[in-house]
């Protein structure tokens, strides 16, 4: 069983069982099939699934496709996998929303032989006009007390496909003076017209998900409906169809906050825009929010699980920090992740008194905060000629700079100490070469002598090298609250021209030429790599080495 974490939903469902209102838990969640699931999704699939795994009950994956205009079996295909991923087996089934569609149709038609829902001819504006406002009641339609007969047929002719779209729908009878807006006699129907992934031109009135939801959860047994805080105000709602069709006493709905990430926008229907303009490189590009995307540059499914729990279950919209997501993920891979050396911007080094031709290697730690073993270090080959980091070396070296330097000393790591002997230019007077003498006396020891060499650079083999090209990610947005922007200000006037910086000849140590996608390294000195799924000899940098959220943890 999954460890029970306490909080107000785990009350409730200790309440429940204890009086024993309930004897299994069974949970889900009812993802709509518009577009890919984002890091938002994972707070709400981890609450439901980790709840039914901590009380031994059963989780439902059940797709929402009860608006066939934006739905598409390609995205089915994406949440599945994503949960599936997770480790979120849906141990309770998969289901379709649209699989329940006649059970639904025959419901509706119970309300309206019960006189509790009617056929209403205005348009979607005149509707609005009646609803009223917060401070002032809504006016009964003028169709509102049609016959039960009358209705039946209206609504069996809707069905027939006599009528056009959007020209009536079905709305339950409720109360048009009643202070939560949802209650002014809301359509439960309407007329649509429109391919279904599953149920092709079968049916052109489709249930509104205020109507569905509660049908769903009561057909598939759920006993605790779990969802965001945005559905807080169309609960009473929820409980009006489970009471009025005699379905309850559970399932019951009670609401946590969303997940509001900073530098973040979860709205799926923007980030279609952004894969359909082409800003991004697809719904898994790694700048997005989305957990394939998350799967791209290299988060793990433990590292995001973490990082909801962390963020915690509350009851009041809040905004996490991303530097806590990139904290999960960098603690997970400071003992994971093996060491490899790659050289991102690459200046040649010639060992000049280094015979050519020779090879020699040196053993250098696959993670030194791993415990020994007989994988704690890997040979790394050496030549007469390596790669350096460009920014390692400095002309005209500023204050404390503790790198490669003309006549200067520095230890090529794990290996032998060199100084900078000549600076070889192109005919553009930009460096092409660093011509070296090594004391090869030194080959991972102290010289001789007792002279102190501070600074330790990092090189690969240039005979040995993979060609790779890198690409380092920053934030998609530029301003911190994507949540509160001015009117006059839409997302893109935030969308962040640096959010990735590619380094196209970069060189790396020979140990990574049979890397694959969903592995994960450390890059010495650099931060935390995968190699990219879509584009080969690509590497992604997942986080940097550098974390500055774990003091904001320390001080709580």
């Amino acid at each position: 069983m999954e460890e029970k974490i306490s909080n107000f939903l785990t009350e409730v469902i200790d309440e429940d069982l204890a009086a024993g209102r309930v004897k299994e838990i069974h949970t889900r969640f009812p993802p709509e099939p518009n577009g890919y699931l984002h890091i938002g999704s994972a707070k709400a699939i981890w609450i439901n699934w980790s709840i039914a795994r901590a009380y031994g009950g059963k989780f439902n994956l059940r797709f929402d496709d009860t608006n066939p205009v934006r739905e598409d079996d390609e995205y089915v295909q994406s949440i599945v996998e994503d949960l599936r991923w997770l480790g979120a087996e849906p141990n309770g089934g998969i289901f379709y929303g649209s699989d329940y569609f006649e059970q639904c149709y025959q419901y509706a038609e119970q309300l309206i032989r019960e006189g509790k829902a009617y056929v209403c001819d205005l348009t979607r504006e005149e509707m609005q006009q009646y609803r009223g406002t917060l401070t002032e009641p809504g006016r009964p339609s003028p169709y509102r007390e049609r016959s039960a007969e009358e209705n039946l047929d209206l609504f069996r002719r809707m069905r027939a496909g006599e009528f056009p779209d959007g020209s009536k729908t079905l709305r339950a009878k409720i109360d048009m003076a009643s202070p939560n807006m949802n209650l002014r006699d809301p359509a439960i129907y309407r007329i649509v017209r429109a391919h279904h992934h599953r149920q092709g031109d079968q049916w052109c009135i489709y249930p509104l998900y205020d109507f569905a939801h509660p049908i769903q959860d009561a057909i598939e047994g759920i006993t605790h409906s779990l969802c965001s805080l945005e559905f807080e105000n169309h609960r009473p709602l929820y409980e009006w169809v489970i009471e009025n069709l005699h379905l309850g006493p559970f399932p019951i709905q009670r609401e946590f906050a969303r997940l509001n990430v900073t530098h973040t926008v979860m709205s799926k229907r923007y980030l279609r825009q952004l894969v359909e303009t082409g800003v991004v490189d697809g719904w898994d590009d790694p700048r997005m929010p989305t957990l394939c995307g998350l799967r791209r540059r290299g988060y793990t499914p433990e590292s995001i699980f973490d990082f909801v729990k962390k963020a915690g279950v509350a009851k009041a919209n809040s905004q996490v920090d991303s530097r806590l997501l990139e904290h999960c993920i960098r603690t997970e891979l400071e003992t994971a992740a093996p060491r490899r050396i790659a050289v991102t911007d690459p200046i040649r080094l010639v060992v000049t008194n280094y015979p050519a031709g020779k090879v020699e290697h040196f053993a250098l730690p696959n993670n030194p905060n791993r415990e020994a073993g007989d994988d704690s270090t890997r040979p790394v080959p050496f030549s007469r000629e390596l790669w350096i980091e460009r920014s390692d070396f400095a002309e005209v070296p500023p204050p404390k700079f503790q790198r490669l330097r003309p006549g200067g000393e520095v230890r090529l790591m794990g290996a032998y100490l060199v100084r900078c002997d000549e600076v070889v230019k192109d005919a553009a007077g930009n460096i092409a070469e660093l011509r070296c003498t090594a004391d090869l006396e030194t080959g991972n020891g102290m010289p001789a002598d007792g002279r102190k060499v501070r600074g330790t650079i990092h090189w690969v083999s240039a005979a040995h090298a993979v060609d790779a090209e890198i690409r380092l990610y920053d934030n998609l947005f530029t301003e911190e609250n994507m949540g509160e922007l001015p009117e006059d200000k839409t997302y893109d006037d935030y969308l962040n021209p640096a959010s990735v910086q590619v380094l196209p000849s970069a060189k790396l140590e020979p140990a990574l030429a049979e890397a694959k996608p969903g592995e994960r390294f450390q890059f010495v000195r650099m931060g935390y790599f995968t190699p990219d799924s879509k584009h080969p000899g690509v590497y992604n940098r997942i986080v940097t080495l550098k974390d500055s959220f774990s003091k904001t943890l320390a001080q709580g």
